[in-house]
């Protein structure tokens, strides 16, 4: 059997494997995605990604496609509501929110931006092969076995039968919320589980009378029947995403014909006479009809050996809040960083043991705030508290060797951002129109208070000795920022460790005996370095 060697193997060209295949790329790293579907499905399923989610795209270089690509401004809300039908009066869904309103780009360079997943999948699959990524469909994974130097993964080409290997240092698991590689591995997930499942269809319909110009993002409806929902699919609105749920017990997804599912968009909408149309969700096929299950669960280990879950494969939740597609994106966000840190050897192996530590907590917050906002918008009611929306998109803080000393977890309101450890670094505004954001994504950076001259030099000197690039800007010197000790709650003789992810892995509030000492031993604990 022939066989083929890359550095990492990403089982599932979705979303998040996609993802994954572009950080890692831009980074450098040899990089395999396995897909087994001919193209990319054109279900919409994500409607946006968030603040957050769009900085790390900006590290590498799809923020302008993606705002160009949203179907909505920047400024544009996307409006959530409750009613019985399309066409009757509506319930605004409320987000909750701790504080007064403060507008996103005082915390972000970015705001919310609307972009469907089947658009921004395709600008990720082709950012991905422009950066050298090696992208293949039709392409199913038959077994994994693993061993203390790597991972030999069996292929199957579908459209041949042919069947391969491939020898990986490490392999990423983005395979779905029914992942065979979690089963595999025999990983166990917590949660409800099975909320409910549902069929849906994109459909051409003119709804405009329903609509009567009303601004809508999402309709939670109870006609057809409860857990039924319409979104908008473009500009004109005469393109919808519906949905509808289901019993498999009792009815399959081939029980949906194309005549059926028009009857329930009629239905769904309050008008009797409008003609409905379906369009094909896999490319080169005539399926017009797909059924997923709404789950909410969290695996128990995001890892084992040298194999790693991400997206859907790590966590399933709910599309309720919109958390989910951002959660799976910032997953291969923050083990990218640290995969390519391993294979480079300027990190230390221990290094990959803190994405399971910093992610897998933030999974749990991410499909609890989900089922929250489920019971709250679909069900009985919320069984949680529902935190303010920011802190759990941006204000979320990892308690890990990678931060060491920090313990907190406490998500915060992103407008409370000021450098607390294990948080995203602060956004404030440069003299020359830039962001504090633009220095992160790509090494280690060291910002110093005003007088932190031995902090910027201790740097430089760790870059050589240790190999590990860690850029310094003297505040005032360096940079100019506004506000910049404050915005970062450090003295003149301050400093912030910013980790390659943007998250602040240290923070010395004043001056050190030695920064040296104290900036090296950091850095070896960010790092799991023995040296």
């Amino acid at each position: 059997m022939n066989q083929q060697r890359t550095q990492v193997l990403v089982v599932g060209g979705a979303l998040t494997g996609l993802s994954a295949a572009v950080f890692l790329a831009h980074r450098g790293v040899r990089v395999t995605v396995l897909e087994r579907h001919p193209d990319l499905l054109l279900h919409p399923r994500l409607r946006g990604i968030t603040p957050r989610t769009v900085e790390v795209f900006d590290q590498v270089g799809l923020g302008p496609a993606i705002r160009k690509e949203s179907f909505r401004g920047e400024d544009d809300a996307f409006v959530p509501l409750r009613a019985n039908t399309l066409a009757d009066e509506y319930e605004p869904v409320e987000e909750p929110s701790h504080t007064e309103f403060v507008d996103p780009h005082t915390y972000s360079t970015s705001a919310f931006a609307r972009i469907d997943q089947d658009r921004l999948e395709i600008l990720l699959r082709d950012r991905g092969r422009e950066l050298g990524a090696d992208i293949r469909h039709l392409t199913e994974v038959t077994s994994l076995d693993q061993d203390a130097d790597g991972v030999t993964v069996t292929v199957r080409d579908r459209a041949s039968g042919d069947e391969g290997a491939i020898r990986a240092d490490y392999v990423i698991a983005a395979d779905g919320s029914n992942s065979r590689i979690r089963t595999w591995l025999g990983v166990e997930t917590d949660g409800p589980g099975v909320l409910f499942n549902t069929i849906t269809a994109i459909v051409d319909a003119n709804l405009s009378a329903a609509v009567r110009d009303r601004r809508i993002g999402i309709a939670y409806l109870q006609k057809p029947r409860p857990f039924s929902s319409m979104m908008p699919h473009d500009k004109s609105g005469s393109r919808w995403l519906f949905s509808t749920g289901y019993d498999p017990r009792r009815e399959s997804v081939e029980d949906f014909t194309a005549e059926r599912v028009a009857g329930m968009v009629r239905d769904a909408s309050g008008l009797d006479e409008i003609d409905v149309s379906l369009r094909p969700q896999i490319p080169g096929t005539d399926v017009t009809v797909l059924g997923f299950p709404i789950s909410a669960h969290v695996a128990r280990s995001y890892h084992s050996g040298r194999v790693f879950l991400a997206g859907d494969a790590a966590r399933a939740q709910p599309p309720t809040g919109g958390f989910g597609g951002s959660t799976g994106i910032q997953d291969a966000h923050n083990l990218a960083w640290k995969l390519a840190a391993v294979l480079t050897e300027w990190a230390g192996p221990g290094l990959l043991d803190t994405y399971d530590a910093e992610r897998r907590p933030y999974g749990v917050l991410a499909m609890q705030q989900a089922y929250a906002r489920f019971g709250d918008r679909m069900a009985d009611g919320a069984q949680a508290e529902l935190l303010e929306y920011s802190a759990v998109t941006m204000g979320f803080r990892y308690a890990s060797a990678a931060v060491p000393g920090n313990h907190e977890t406490e998500p915060i309101p992103a407008v409370e951002l000021s450098a607390q450890p294990g948080t995203r670094a602060p956004h404030r505004p440069t003299a020359d129109g830039g962001s504090t954001l633009d220095l992160y994504g790509e090494t280690f950076v060291l910002l110093a208070g005003r007088d932190g001259q031995e902090w910027a030099k201790a740097a430089k000197d760790l870059s050589s000795a240790m190999g590990v690039e860690v850029r310094s800007y003297v505040l005032g010197a360096d940079i100019d920022v506004e506000d910049g000790e404050k915005a970062h709650a450090i003295g003149a003789d301050g400093a912030v460790l910013v980790r390659p992810d943007g998250f602040v892995a240290w923070r010395s509030q004043s001056d050190a005996t030695d920064p040296a000492a104290a900036l090296a031993e950091v850095l070896r604990a960010v790092l799991a370095r023995r040296d």
